[in-house]
C-alpha cells in the first residue's frame, strides 16, 4: 500500500506544478494589463491636462495665433511674461518682440545668423556672423562712388554703383566710406571704442565682433565729401536716400524709432542692401529689417 500512495504522488506532482505556473501567469498578465492601463489612463490625463493649459495660455494672448502665421508654440511662456512685463504693448507686438529676442538683454540667447552668403542675411546683436565668415564675391567699388578702396558683394556693389550714379545725375553726391569690414578689423575697431568710451556706452554704437553688418559686405556708410558722415542727416543728399534708397534696394538700418528693436543709436549713414522687394516693403510699412525677418523669413524659405 505504501508504494502505491507514492506512485500516485509522483504521477500528481507534475500535473498541480503546471497548474501553478498557469495561475501565476494569468497572475502576472492581469496585473501587467492593470498597470498598463492605469500608465495609459495617466498618460492620456497627462496629455488632457498639457491641452487644458495651453488653451488657457493661448486665451490670455487672444487666440493670437489663429491669426499671425509667425506665432511660434515654443515661445508661449515667454509672450505671456513679456506681455505681463508691457502691459500696454499689443499683443501683436508682443509676439513680433518675442520673436525678435527682445525679452532677453542683447547678446543673451543669441544664435548664429541663417541665410549665409543671401541678401536677407540678419545680423544684430541676437544673431552673429562665424568668426572665419568672409562673403562670397566681394568686389570693389568703382572709385568715383567712394572715398577709397572699399568692397562689397557683388550685387550690393551694384545697386549701391547705381543709386550713387543716380543720384549725381539728379545733383546729388553720395559716396561710400565704409563697407566690408573683417572680423578681425572689427576687433581692433570695438576694442578702441571701448577704451575711449567705456563698454556700455560703446555698445550702444558698435559692434561686437561677429555682430557686425559690415562683416556681411551689404552694408554701406556714406557721406557727401562735405560734412562729416555723422551729419548726413543734415543733407539734402540725406534726404534723397530717405525717397530714394529702397528703390536700389537698400534701407536706412537704424532709425531713430527704431532704437530698441535694432539695439543701436540712430546712424543716418548706414544703409543697407536688402533686395528692392524687401527695401520697399520696409519704407512703405515703416518697420525694421528685425521685424521683417521674423515675420516674413525666420524659419521660411524667402518668398
Amino acid at each position: 500500500m505504501t508504494k502505491k500512495r507514492k506512485k500516485i504522488k509522483l504521477k500528481k506532482a507534475p500535473f498541480i506544478i503546471i497548474i501553478i505556473l498557469v495561475l501565476s501567469l494569468v497572475l502576472i498578465i492581469s496585473i501587467s494589463n492593470k498597470n498598463s492601463s492605469s500608465k495609459n489612463e495617466i498618460t492620456e490625463n497627462q496629455k488632457n491636462s498639457k491641452v487644458k493649459k495651453s488653451n488657457e495660455k493661448l486665451k490670455e494672448l487672444n487666440y493670437i495665433n489663429e491669426k499671425l502665421d509667425y506665432f511660434n508654440n515654443d515661445y508661449i511662456d515667454r509672450y505671456l511674461t513679456y506681455k505681463k512685463e508691457n502691459p500696454n504693448l499689443p499683443i501683436k507686438k508682443v509676439i513680433i518682440n518675442v520673436n525678435i529676442g527682445l525679452d532677453y538683454p542683447y547678446y543673451e540667447n543669441s544664435h548664429e545668423a541663417e541665410y549665409l552668403n543671401t541678401s536677407y542675411l540678419l545680423v544684430n546683436k541676437y544673431n552673429y556672423l562665424p568668426e572665419n565668415y568672409i562673403p562670397d564675391n566681394l568686389v570693389t567699388i568703382d572709385s568715383i562712388y567712394s572715398n577709397g578702396e572699399k568692397v562689397m558683394v557683388d550685387y550690393a556693389k551694384d545697386a549701391f554703383e547705381k543709386l550713387a550714379s543716380t543720384a549725381k545725375n539728379e545733383g546729388y553726391n553720395i559716396y561710400a566710406m565704409s563697407t566690408y569690414r573683417s572680423y578681425n578689423y572689427q576687433v581692433g575697431l570695438y576694442n578702441r571704442y571701448v577704451s575711449e568710451d567705456g563698454k556700455e556706452s560703446a555698445d550702444t554704437y558698435s559692434a561686437r565682433p561677429g555682430y557686425s553688418e559690415h562683416q556681411t559686405g551689404l552694408t554701406v556708410d556714406v557721406y557727401n565729401k562735405e560734412k562729416s558722415y555723422t551729419d548726413f542727416d543734415k543733407t539734402k543728399e540725406y534726404t534723397w536716400m530717405q525717397d530714394n534708397a529702397h528703390k536700389f534696394g537698400f534701407i536706412l538700418r537704424y532709425p531713430k524709432d527704431k532704437v530698441s528693436e535694432t539695439g543701436y543709436t540712430y546712424e543716418s549713414w548706414h544703409y543697407r542692401y536688402v533686395g528692392e522687394e524687401i527695401a520697399t516693403y520696409i519704407h512703405e510699412h515703416n518697420i525694421s529689417f528685425e521685424e521683417y525677418f521674423v515675420r516674413f523669413l525666420e524659419n521660411k524659405n524667402n518668398p
